[in-house]
């Protein structure tokens, strides 16, 4: 059924999505192991199963595959607390027009499709997402109609879904008619494409990004099997076509909650032209709970990194605060103890040291 995973077409890609376990097995060996917990959490409600041959490719079908358990429902989807919320982030009540977010003064969340080329099982956006209905045409003008009407906004950030699952076309034209309003200073595109099918950075892509500038590129790698060398391909290829990259993370249990792991997928985002910008503290949004690694935890995990990569490497660890406060940004507390002139600092090492007040 799947006579060149790597080679194909994005549009392949995603015409062909894996859509049920007969399918994932044509793909991928799975373990034994995994058979009742397939047979009996495959299909569930809210956010819908499907994935790119070519992301199917990269798991390695055990109990244990990081690919697989961002990827593959779980029962555990049912289970949801109190705190948890459909909406975490306070998206709806911030919507000004149709899938346009304002929620920072100076930028704007522009919600240009539902749909992504495969769909994360801890995914913030599981009301919506690959449910529509996906934004129309006119309902965009609107939005980019809102945006002039606002000079204080400087930045649009496309995201979704995912915006790159439009066509080139498409997405010339929401770059272009960005651009054309005289207070936005940039814009951002919110992909996860590169780890999806990075195949979908073609030629005529990059002819389109590189005419435009300025256009930073987020993408959203969260464990080192994800940057391939297809991945990597498509990196140098858009970083030589003039885009600043950036990556987000979520950190997930029993995914990446590793200083190890995520040692080497942030020296490995750096090596190939991507800058680690945000780690996340996975949101409290409903049937997510078994993704969220303890506070106390992630914390931990942060603190080891310190050091131990360099600055480059180093990503902001942030809680986006529920109801839509806002992002806020969390470091482990350096400080030891202190008295009435001096703090007293712990470094990596563990070493210690003195550091006047005033």
């Amino acid at each position: 059924m799947y006579p060149d995973i790597i080679a194909s077409d994005w549009r392949w890609q995603i015409a062909h999505s894996i859509r049920s376990i007969d399918e994932l097995r044509s793909v991928v060996p799975i373990s034994s192991e995994l058979d009742d917990w397939f047979n009996n959490n495959f299909a569930l409600a809210s956010l819908p199963f499907a994935l790119t041959p070519y992301f199917a490719s990269l798991m390695d079908g055990s109990v244990r595959c990081p690919i697989l358990a961002q990827m593959v429902s779980s029962t555990q989807e049912l289970k949801n607390r109190d705190y948890e919320l459909m909406d975490p982030l306070g998206e709806e009540p911030r919507q000004q027009v149709k899938h346009l977010v304002h929620r920072y003064p100076d930028r704007v969340l522009f919600l240009a499709t539902d749909r992504c080329a495969s769909y994360c099982r801890f995914c913030t956006r599981k009301r919506w997402v690959g449910q529509g209905p996906s934004p129309q045409k006119d309902q965009q003008e609107e939005a980019f109609n809102y945006i002039e009407s606002k000079p204080e906004i400087r930045e649009i950030i496309f995201s979704g879904g995912d915006p790159l699952v439009l066509s080139n076309h498409r997405l010339q034209d929401l770059i272009e008619r960005a651009f054309s309003i005289k207070h936005i200073d940039v814009i951002r595109f919110h992909t996860r494409m590169l780890s999806f099918a990075p195949m979908r950075i073609d030629k005529e892509l990059l002819e389109i990004f590189s005419d435009h500038s300025p256009i930073y590129l987020i993408t959203h790698f969260n464990h080192p099997r994800e940057l391939s060398d297809l991945a990597i391909k498509a990196l140098k290829d858009l970083h030589h076509s003039g885009l600043t990259l950036l990556n987000q993370s979520v950190l997930l249990k029993g995914v990446n909650d590793d200083p190890d792991i995520l040692q080497e997928l942030f020296r490995k985002l750096v090596k190939n032209h991507n800058r680690p910008y945000y780690l996340h503290q996975c949101d409290l949004v409903k049937g997510a709970e078994h993704f969220r690694v303890p506070l106390k935890r992630s914390l931990e995990i942060v603190e080891s990194l310190r050091g131990h990569i360099s600055g480059l490497c180093m990503p902001t660890f942030v809680i986006d605060i529920p109801h839509g406060h806002g992002k806020v940004p969390l470091v482990p507390n350096p400080i030891d103890h202190e008295d009435e002139d001096f703090i007293y600092l712990l470094g990596f090492k563990g070493g210690m040291a003195a550091y006047p007040k005033y």
